[in-house]
């Protein structure tokens, strides 16, 4: 059995323009379904720990057709989350950074998760980032003061599917944008409902809400590998 830690976002509200994001229902939800199924125990964490806040777009029937993700909200399984500030990252095997546009706010420059990312991947361990998820490796900085991602491939939710308007007005930055300055940015084909890349042998990104339970997929295989 392996220790998994799921980082979410806390959430944002953009009150100006009237937008409150967070960590998106499925890319939690489904790698944890598959995890736990595969007899692996996962932890919660996030920046202010307690019960973050989800996207709720990500309920609506295009991304939840048959309420399975919300169903399992309610349920309160993301209740509670530790402080990633408290986390003991050398008790972990692998990290999961959930996507969600939330990710871009509080998650990107968060020093604590840094850490814990360069702990978990110094261990040996496995780091794996959904859709908005890969914004933190950017500012990952390794001891010769590169990026965790510097020229390794990745992919990431790309700037062509953004809702209209949040680019300009709402982001702090464009994720393929940042990805691509300092890693081999890969949108793969976006007629694939899927789409997950290794940067390396520890480092897996996945592109789009819709990639969620290939992460799953290839994090338990990864696992199994490693015992």
């Amino acid at each position: 059995m392996a220790k998994v830690l799921m980082v979410l976002s806390s959430g944002y509200n953009d009150e100006a323009n009237e937008y409150e994001t967070g960590w998106w229902g499925e890319e939690l939800f489904a790698p944890l379904h598959a995890l736990e199924n595969a007899g692996h125990k996962v932890d919660l964490a996030s920046p202010m720990g307690g019960k973050p806040t989800v996207d709720k777009n990500s309920f609506e029937p295009e991304y939840d057709p048959d309420g399975t993700y919300k169903e399992l909200y309610e349920s309160g399984r993301a209740d509670e989350t530790a402080k990633i500030s408290e986390v003991i990252a050398e008790e972990y095997d692998a990290l999961l950074i959930v996507g969600g546009h939330g990710a871009m706010f509080d998650l990107a420059k968060d020093d604590d998760l840094h850490r814990v990312i360069n702990a978990v991947y110094d261990n040996g361990g496995i780091i794996g980032a959904e859709c908005h998820g890969p914004a933190p490796l950017i500012w990952t900085k390794r001891p010769d003061g590169k990026s965790i991602i510097d020229g390794k491939k990745v992919t990431g939710y790309p700037d062509e599917i953004e809702p209209e308007g949040l680019l300009d007005n709402v982001l702090p930055f464009s994720l393929e944008q940042e990805l691509s300055k300092i890693a081999d940015y890969d949108k793969g084909d976006l007629n694939e409902k899927a789409h997950a890349v290794w940067a390396d042998d520890q480092i897996v990104t996945s592109r789009d809400p819709f990639s969620s339970e290939l992460m799953g997929e290839e994090l338990v295989k990864a696992l199994e590998k490693r015992k």
